[in-house]
């Protein structure tokens, strides 16, 4: 099986960190992998998405025109990836960065208040975890706890001490379900 994820937001949301953090997961479960980031020369405050495909098989292409799942941390990023979510597949939303719910009714959505959630867990750059937590808690890509593993062996020495409050941050966005 192959899932192709696009996880896109403004530069300093931490949307390329997400992204790596699921490639990691990914790839330590022994899955195909790519991650491709892509970011305005600005980076903070500009705009910033990735692409992570996640195979059983060798992966034919890094892309991905319809992908299965977004997460779109900001409006513009709503905007422009709800059309290409390939029918059936999962937008995950920041309900705190947008103004409108999506509108197609043949794919999977939520709106998540990622930014208030990250507040009240004491660190509003937590908000990326939670939208991959709710990823993952619904599409069910890998193994239940193969993000908090990847947290734990592929955070860099100087970020450890924010792991614990990623991984729940992860379990508080898995905590939402599409119906």
């Amino acid at each position: 099986m192959q899932s192709e994820v696009i996880i896109s937001g403004f530069g300093g949301q931490g949307t390329l960190y997400a992204g790596q953090v699921y490639a990691y997961a990914a790839m330590d479960e022994g899955k195909h992998v790519t991650w491709i980031p892509s970011y305005g020369p600005e980076m903070r405050g500009g705009t910033a998405n990735c692409t992570v495909v996640i195979s059983d098989e060798e992966i034919g292409s890094p892309g991905a025109l319809h992908p299965r799942a977004v997460i779109a941390l900001n409006l513009p990023s709503l905007d422009k990836y709800e059309p290409l979510v390939a029918p059936g597949g999962f937008l995950i939303v920041n309900e705190s960065m947008v103004n409108h719910e999506p509108t197609r009714t043949d794919i999977h959505w939520l709106m998540i208040p990622a930014n208030k959630i990250a507040q009240e867990l004491g660190n509003e750059r937590a908000a990326n975890m939670i939208l991959l937590g709710a990823l993952e808690g619904n599409m069910k890509a890998l193994p239940e706890d193969a993000l908090e593993r990847a947290l734990v062996v592929h955070t860099a020495e100087r970020l450890r001490k924010f792991v614990d409050l990623n991984i729940e941050a992860l379990h508080r966005g898995a905590e939402y379900k599409v119906d």
